[in-house]
C-alpha cells in the first residue's frame, strides 16, 4: 500500500509540474470617449459664408471655420439652422452653444452676448442696377432697397438711406432679397462685399447689377469684424475659442479656407 501511495503521489507531482500555467486574458482597452458636441447656430442663406449643398449639407467659409475651430478644441460641431434675427435670443435661451454665422461684433450686440476675437472682417457695399447713377444716399431717393432683417446692413440702411428717401424693406433671409431683385420688386441691396459678390454679382442673375459707392465700414453700424458669439460669462469657452482662432491663423488652415472660397477674388477676408 505504501508503494501504491508513493506511486500515486509521484504521478500527481509529475502531472502538476507538466501543467502549463494559463495566461491571463489581456484587459480590454477602454473605449475612446466620443468628443463633446458644440452646437453651432448658422443661417444657411448667406453664400459663400454659410449655405447648403444640393443634398442639404451645411457648407461655406463659416462652416469650415467652425469645423477647424472644433478640431482645435476637441469638440464635434453640430449645426443648428436658425433665422437670422432670432439668433441671439436662441443663444441666450440655450438652444445652441455659439453662433458662427458671419455675426459682426457690434456695441449693441455686446450688450446681450459676448464675442471672441474676429475671424474675418470685410466691408459692406450698396448694390444697384448698373443704369442707376449713385453719388450719395440722396441720389437714390425713391429707389427700393432690400436688406437682411436684424443685420448691420439693415442698421445702416435705416440710419443713412431711409432718411434720404430710399424705400428700405427688411427680409428674413438674404437669398429672399436676391429673389425680389431678380423679380424686379427691388432696385438693389446693402450687403457684405464678399457675400454679395460671391452669392449674387458673380452669378447670371446679378449681371445687370454692380457695386455702388465706397466701402461701408463705420463701426457704429458695422462693428469690428465677424466673431463667434457666445453667452456672457462663459470665459473658459471663450478662451478656448480665441486660442483656436489664433492656432488656425498660425498653422495655415485659415489661409487654406480663405483661398478655397476667395482666392479668385484676390482677397484675404481676415481684413484689417
Amino acid at each position: 500500500m505504501k508503494k501504491l501511495f508513493l506511486g500515486l503521489t509521484v504521478l500527481a507531482l509529475v502531472a502538476a509540474c507538466g501543467k502549463k500555467e494559463e495566461a491571463a486574458a489581456p484587459a480590454a482597452a477602454p473605449a475612446a470617449a466620443a468628443p463633446a458636441e458644440l452646437k453651432v447656430a448658422i443661417d444657411p442663406t448667406y453664400e459663400p459664408f454659410t449655405f447648403k449643398t444640393a443634398d442639404g449639407t451645411p457648407t461655406g467659409f463659416d462652416v469650415d471655420i467652425a469645423n477647424a475651430v472644433c478640431e482645435q478644441i476637441k469638440r464635434k460641431c453640430v449645426f443648428v439652422e436658425q433665422v437670422w434675427d432670432s439668433m441671439i435670443p436662441g443663444l441666450n435661451a440655450k438652444k445652441y452653444d455659439v453662433i458662427i454665422s458671419s455675426m459682426s461684433i457690434t456695441d449693441d450686440r455686446m450688450k446681450e452676448v459676448d464675442f471672441t476675437d474676429k475671424y474675418y472682417n470685410t466691408p459692406s457695399r450698396i448694390v444697384l442696377k448698373k443704369t442707376v447713377k449713385y453719388t450719395d444716399p440722396a441720389s437714390i431717393k425713391g429707389k427700393k432697397i432690400g436688406v437682411l432683417k436684424g443685420s448691420t446692413q439693415e442698421a445702416y440702411a435705416m440710419g443713412e438711406l431711409k432718411s434720404a428717401g430710399v424705400v428700405v424693406s427688411s427680409y428674413e433671409a438674404q437669398d429672399q432679397v436676391y429673389l425680389d431683385i431678380k423679380s424686379g420688386r427691388l432696385d438693389g441691396t446693402v450687403a457684405d462685399f464678399m457675400e454679395v459678390t460671391g452669392g449674387f454679382l458673380s452669378k447670371p442673375e446679378g449681371e445687370k447689377y454692380a457695386l455702388a459707392g465706397p466701402d461701408l465700414k463705420e463701426p457704429k453700424y458695422f462693428g469690428y469684424g465677424a466673431g463667434i458669439a457666445l453667452r456672457k460669462g462663459e470665459d473658459a469657452l471663450k478662451g478656448e475659442l480665441n486660442a483656436a482662432i489664433k492656432a488656425i491663423r498660425g498653422n495655415g488652415s485659415y489661409k487654406t479656407l480663405n483661398d478655397k472660397y476667395f482666392a479668385k477674388f484676390n482677397i484675404d477676408v481676415y481684413g484689417e
